[in-house]
């Protein structure tokens, strides 16, 4: 007989990563998953990849200090700097359900 396997949802956990120019790492982020990206260092230029032309209807997001989402950003006191968007988005508990589990 087979063995059994129960499917746990990890919707609304996160990961957190550091990359760097030194490591020379990168991160993939796949379709659909929420991201953040703090940078550590000043006069940081960020690169990445998307799989298709920006779409604004299809643009979502949700408020990145929600405290539901229990992360630790490391801003050791300072307030980051954030777009007009970014600082209207919704906390987690108002996005709709994306996913059924």
């Amino acid at each position: 007989m087979a063995d059994s396997c129960t499917a746990v949802s990890t919707y609304g956990e996160h990961v957190t990563a550091t990359i760097s120019a030194e490591e020379g790492n990168q991160i993939l982020i796949p379709i659909g998953f929420a991201h953040g990206l703090l940078t550590l260092e000043p006069n940081t230029e960020v690169l990445y990849k998307v799989t298709d032309f920006y779409a604004p209807d299809h643009d979502a997001g949700l408020l990145w200090n929600d405290e539901a989402l229990g992360i630790d950003w490391p801003l050791d006191g300072l307030e980051p700097i954030l777009s007009a968007k970014d600082q209207e988005l919704p906390h987690f508990s108002e996005l709709p359900a994306y996913f059924e589990y």
